[in-house]
């Protein structure tokens, strides 16, 4: 039985399995939705939430970051796991200082993510003191004194880093690097880092900014539309009815990922009749079941298959006008491609020639393609590179800059590219930081600060000893569970903006903070006067969001209130930068985002408009590319792919349907069939038997590193349930964060540093068995 409950925790036995299910959303996702609405907030806070969420005059969903359709919202402008996040942030549950009382922070260590989440919503700012075993109440200035005295008795600047959650504000986002370049150093940290970094690389050195090029429109009017390594019918549910609109215009729709994913084999919209006595709409045309790691080749085979066919028709195929205007290297990259051979792509995809050739056939036929991807391409050690061969295949057909085509990077958390844009970035460019010192008297560091991974290297080594982390969870984030851990319990300091909590207050340095920030549903009042926040969704769209709902904590404080109040502290009153004046009033920052920010010219009177208002991007503007060479780059790439070792297993980490990032919502995977449990390993029904194994038996899953001395590194996590699924023979899947502890820290995507772990080699040992240790 799958529980919900406050006090309830993961029993494994519980476990069920079931068939997939064959259709995402429908009455299901209503039903679920307004059961763990109604049992976090009441049926009151849920009315006046809901009615809310992603309304043009209510608040911006705190999940995914896909945008509404412009000019239009529907009554319920949500999904499913929209709802749930929402009724996690605006619980009724309440964590005060009496729970951290009666439980110890060992005990509190000992707690599942999702136990700790299921707690309730944080009201005190609480301190964790030098070889105490509690949690204790600790009063906002004393909370700030203690972090200044701490980073202003470092020997330097760069012995602190400073992480950010996606989730923050752009206003929260800005003043929060203003103050942490304010004190001397470039240390910023993101979850950016952990998901798009490849993709934001590989689109900076290709087309001239990090950022997708299209629009919702612009995804309704293809004629075809690629999906790669995304699931949507989990991490982006309104993405569904945005591809139901396409179908509806007549596009086709491919999906390519190793595992079936429901929203993208049919969609049954609960707004609808056919969504709720139907059979609604079937997404896919077409499901390329690709091998983990081999979408490199896939856009390499079919790149070299356009060639074949302008061979066969010239003039037919290629956009030879957009390749002579506005783009450079494509004579380097078509002698590279025409030496791809089609057998290693079918080998490396395993794909068969005639689905290659039919994908290559639609690409041929349609004057508007749009690619979409996610993590599935993002976190692999080639990541860059195949982003980068995507744009190849679009840049050949002429794809960007034209209406109803372009590259689509699906990204996650509600702000995540809104924070980037801010300046949340260990290395912003020079014309950025220069507007900053101009508008603010100050002077920021050049020198580039540390990205995530590289933080959890400086902390473990003892390069830094002061972590302060504005939201997320950056214990169940990150790789390498051990290593993270370890990192952290090095510092002096940890410092936690959270709402509730998480494992990350468990793993703490000497002297540990939990300071509780309001939310985006909460009402935001500063001086007697309510305030709003801006975000920028996954399409560049910026607007504003209102919270409304009443804190359950008079203790509580913005994000934007939190930092003004440190930067004062720990600046001094000369700071230049007019902190106190910030705090008052939101519309004063926007100001001067709108002075140091391109694209932010009037910001307060453009955010106010019904839908907000787009950034510029030059190449679907204008097809100015931004680039090294004034034009859109093709690039060359050596064909890289991941083999399975023999004996071994290629294992990628995911989101079950009742997760967002690392929240836990509950522990059913509807869509997966996996009901009650977490602990649960994805895997080919012939791979289960060769390896000597059989369906619903319980294995530890050991990943195996090679070290430069050429022996093996391993890691461990124990007693999984090993389920046949649909997946291609070498591969398996399993649930982030607990399979986290296998991915290796200097497991990472080259030029971006992004952890790769979709492409992890592991072993499956019999739950129990002797550790074989390292090799």
């Amino acid at each position: 039985m799958t529980r919900h409950g406050p006090e309830s925790d993961i029993d494994e036995a519980d476990l069920e399995v079931t068939s997939p299910a064959t259709y995402a959303a429908g009455v299901p996702a209503v039903l679920v939705s307004l059961e763990r609405a109604y049992e976090q907030m009441g049926v009151t806070r849920t009315v006046r939430t809901l009615t809310r969420l992603n309304q043009r005059h209510g608040f911006d969903c705190p999940g995914c970051a896909w945008p509404e359709t412009p000019g239009h919202r529907e009554p319920a402008e949500f999904c499913e796991n929209g709802a749930k996040a929402v009724a996690e942030e605006a619980t009724l549950r309440t964590v005060t200082p009496e729970f951290f009382a009666r439980h110890s922070v060992e005990e509190l260590s000992t707690k599942t993510d999702y136990w700790l989440g299921q707690q309730g919503r944080i009201t005190h700012p609480m301190v964790l003191r030098e070889g105490a075993s509690h949690y204790e109440p600790i009063g906002w200035d004393d909370a700030f004194d203690l972090i200044a005295g701490q980073l202003t008795a470092l020997d330097s600047p760069d012995e602190a880093v400073f992480y950010t959650s996606g989730r923050t504000s752009n206003e929260a986002a800005f003043l929060y690097q203003l103050m942490i370049r304010s004190f001397g150093t470039n240390n910023m940290p993101d979850c950016s880092n952990m998901c798009h970094e490849s993709s934001g690389t590989a689109l900076t050195d290709t087309i001239g900014i990090g950022k997708g090029s299209v629009s919702v429109p612009d995804v309704e009017q293809a004629d075809l539309i690629l999906i790669a390594g995304q699931n949507p019918g989990t991490n982006h549910p309104r993405m569904l009815s945005t591809l139901e609109k396409a179908k509806a215009n007549g596009a086709r729709i491919i999906a390519i990922n190793p595992l079936p994913e429901a929203g993208l084999r049919r969609f049954k919209d609960p707004q609808k009749i056919s969504g709720v006595v139907g059979q609604g709409v079937e997404i896919a045309d077409e499901f390329l079941q690709i091998r983990l790691g081999g979408d490199m080749a896939l856009f390499q085979g079919l790149g070299r298959l356009l060639l074949e066919a302008e061979d066969a028709a010239p003039g037919t195929v290629l956009d030879r006008t957009f390749l002579d205007t506005h783009c450079a290297g494509f004579e380097d990259y078509e002698t590279h491609i025409r030496e791809v051979d089609l057998d290693t792509v079918v080998e490396a995809t395993g794909l068969t020639l005639a689905q290659l050739r039919a994908t290559a056939a639609d690409l041929i036929a349609s004057e508007r393609t749009v690619i979409c991807w996610a993590m599935g391409l993002t976190q692999h050690t080639h990541a860059v590179a195949t982003i980068s061969e995507a744009v190849n295949v679009l840049l050949a057909r002429g794809m960007i800059g034209k209406p109803g085509a372009g590259v689509c990077p699906v990204r996650g958390h509600s702000n995540v590219q809104g924070d980037r844009t801010m300046g949340i970035w260990e290395k912003m460019p020079e014309s950025f930081l220069a507007a900053l010192d101009s508008e603010f008297d100050i002077t920021s560091p050049r020198t580039h600060g540390f990205d995530t991974v590289e933080s959890i290297r400086a902390m473990r080594d003892g390069r830094a000893s002061v972590f302060v982390a504005m939201g997320g969870n950056f214990v169940s984030a990150t790789p390498d569970t051990a290593a993270t851990e370890a990192a952290l319990r090095n510092c002096a300091l940890t410092v936690q903006v959270s709402t509730k909590p998480n494992r990350s207050h468990v793993v703490h340095g000497t002297t540990a903070l939990i300071l509780p920030t309001l939310g985006r549903t909460d009402l935001d009042v500063q001086d007697g006067e309510k305030q709003s926040v801006s975000v920028e969704d996954s399409m560049s769209m910026v607007h504003l969001s209102r919270g409304r709902l009443r804190p359950v904590s008079e203790h509580l404080r913005s994000e934007v209130d939190i930092v003004c109040s440190l930067a004062r502290t720990l600046l001094g009153p000369d700071h230049p930068v007019p902190w106190e004046r910030f705090r008052e009033n939101y519309d004063r920052i926007r100001d001067a985002i709108s002075r140091v920010v391109p694209g932010f010219d009037d910001y307060n009177t453009r955010v106010r408009q019904p839908d907000g208002f787009p950034l510029p991007h030059p190449p679907r503007d204008s097809r100015e590319f931004r680039t090294d060479t004034g034009r859109a780059n093709f690039t060359v790439s050596e064909l890289e792919w991941v083999r399975t070792p023999p004996g071994r297993l290629i294992l990628q980490t995911m989101r079950s349907h009742d997760q967002y990032n690392t929240t836990i919502y509950g522990l059913d995977d509807r869509y997966r069939g996996v009901k009650g449990g977490r602990r649960v390993v994805l895997a080919n029904a012939e791979d289960i038997v060769e390896l000597g194994f059989r369906a619903g038996d319980l294995v530890d899953v050991v990943s195996e590193w090679p070290r430069a001395d050429g022996t093996v590194e391993e890691r461990r996590v124990e007693a999984f349930r090993l389920l046949a699924y649909s997946t291609p023979k070498g591969n398996a899947a399993a649930y982030y964060p607990e399979t986290n502890p296998l991915v290796p820290l200097d497991h990472v995507a080259k030029k971006s540093n992004t952890p790769a772990s979709k492409a992890i080699t592991v072993r499956l040992e019999a739950a129990g068995a002797p550790e074989s240790g390292g090799r």
